[in-house]
């Protein structure tokens, strides 16, 4: 008896350090799979998490496999969420469901919308938006917070809701780019996966704008969700260029409406994911790549001709800069040419059906120069990214020397229309659809 009494104590005591050692989240957590991971087709939104009888309902009848589901943040809508527990999180997950977890924080300093002006994003300048940058890390500790009690695993993608706001306006942009370039480096910091969800014409775009511009030091989330809605089941949009993001997009396309599956309701948002690959480790910050030698002024040059490692050594620099841009030079950018230099020039190579070869040809550096670039038309008088990029590659393809400058001159004009005469195009100064075409494709 005394032997049994033992076992019996024995037994209590190891289920009660097994209760309080992992607990309920923790067990969740530790049999849940990374989310969204790798996901392309249909998903909907909705502010408070449907009970468990709508989303088997749901996962039975209707197309959808991807849902968003607001975790956390002082702004979100549906504070109770009396549905979401880390066994709802643990059940969906185990049902096939891809959860796409999204934090409603802090909000653009020029938003007008009365319930934000609560919690706005600080858009004093000093110390290039420190204070923007402290919100920015306080808002995604706190999700990730949100996300671990939920069983939200690590290398998981957590999305930023910021919503529509006025990008005109300079300091209310920039202090919006610090803001998620904080909240960026945090998730990595914490090993999760960093996601923003805006507007396509006002957050999306500026963060698009800071992936192609020279020098940007923004740090660019992971994956982006795009709200557009044009009723496309896409993930395209033409506020922003086509080359960002490849794989690593989400397209809202519809708003708010009811539809009924296995017969029941829901108020949903419609989306489209392309999500092609399990979500990558996050970078350590002490590991980040170093790109201070990427300046505007380090990648523009008046002529870019064949590159490799025994010709022209001072292009190297903006060789790496510009495959960095294009996330394929993943290694400090030094400017003197190695092995993770020609890697980088051979992929962009194949991707862009050129042959793959030890240097950069010209016809590289006029592709390289121009993608991430609009079609729009531009002519004497045009100003901006665009010119700038249209003025690096005439220096490639042509002799023109130009200054690259933004302002499309009258020697920007000559230099367009030698191209188009080379090309056997109808003479010109305008650089048009025609024109944005041949030099994507690297002619010369």
């Amino acid at each position: 008896m005394r032997a049994a009494l033992a076992g019996a104590i024995g037994a209590l005591l190891a289920l009660t350090f097994a209760v309080t050692t992992l607990g309920p989240a923790s067990d969740a957590a530790t049999a849940n799979p990374i989310t969204p991971g790798a996901f392309t087709g249909k998903g909907f939104d909705q502010c408070e998490a449907p009970s468990q009888k709508a989303m088997s309902a749901w996962r039975a009848s209707s197309p959808y496999r991807a849902v968003g589901i607001y975790i956390s943040g002082s702004l979100r809508f549906c504070q109770e969420q009396r549905n979401l527990t880390s066994t709802w999180v643990s059940t969906q997950l185990r049902a096939g469901w891809h959860l796409l977890p999204i934090h409603l924080g802090a909000q653009a300093s020029c938003t007008t919308r009365d319930r934000y002006q609560k919690n706005k994003i600080s858009a004093d300048p000093t110390s290039t938006y420190a204070d923007a940058r402290s919100q920015g890390r306080a808002e995604a500790r706190s999700a990730v917070a949100a996300a671990k009690r939920l069983g939200i695993v690590p290398k998981s993608t957590i999305y930023y809701d910021l919503e529509a706001f006025n990008a005109s306006i300079a300091s209310c942009k920039w202090s919006s780019l610090w803001f998620l370039s904080a909240w960026t480096n945090t998730l990595h910091s914490l090993g999760y996966v960093s996601g923003v969800y805006s507007s396509a014409a006002s957050g999306i775009k500026v963060l698009d704008d800071a992936r192609v511009t020279p020098g940007n030091r923004i740090a660019l989330p992971d994956q982006i969700w795009i709200a557009d809605w044009n009723g496309k089941a896409d993930t395209n949009s033409t506020y922003i260029r086509s080359d960002g993001w490849p794989g690593a997009r989400l397209h809202q396309y519809r708003g708010g409406h009811n539809e009924t599956w296995g017969g029941v309701k829901i108020n949903i948002d419609n989306n489209y994911v392309d999500l092609r690959g399990p979500s990558s480790p996050p970078r350590s910050p002490s590991t980040a790549q170093d790109t201070s030698k990427c300046t505007g002024r380090s990648i523009s040059r008046t002529a870019y001709r064949r590159t490799s490692a025994t010709q022209n050594h001072a292009l190297a620099l903006p060789l790496q800069c510009l495959l960095t841009q294009r996330h394929l030079y993943t290694a400090n950018v030094t400017g003197r040419w190695n092995a993770a230099t020609l890697r980088a020039l051979q992929a962009f190579q194949r991707g862009r059906h050129h042959k793959a070869t030890t240097a950069a040809s010209r016809g590289d550096w006029v592709a390289l120069t121009t993608l991430g670039s609009s079609t729009r038309t531009l002519r004497r008088g045009s100003r901006g990214p665009d010119v700038i990029r249209i003025q690096r590659a005439m220096n490639a393809a042509t002799s023109a020397h130009l200054k690259v400058t933004g302002v499309f001159n009258r020697a920007t004009g000559r230099a367009v229309a030698s191209y188009r005469s080379h090309l056997k195009m109808h003479r010109s100064q305008a650089v048009t659809t025609a024109v944005w075409t041949a030099v994507h494709r690297g002619r010369w």
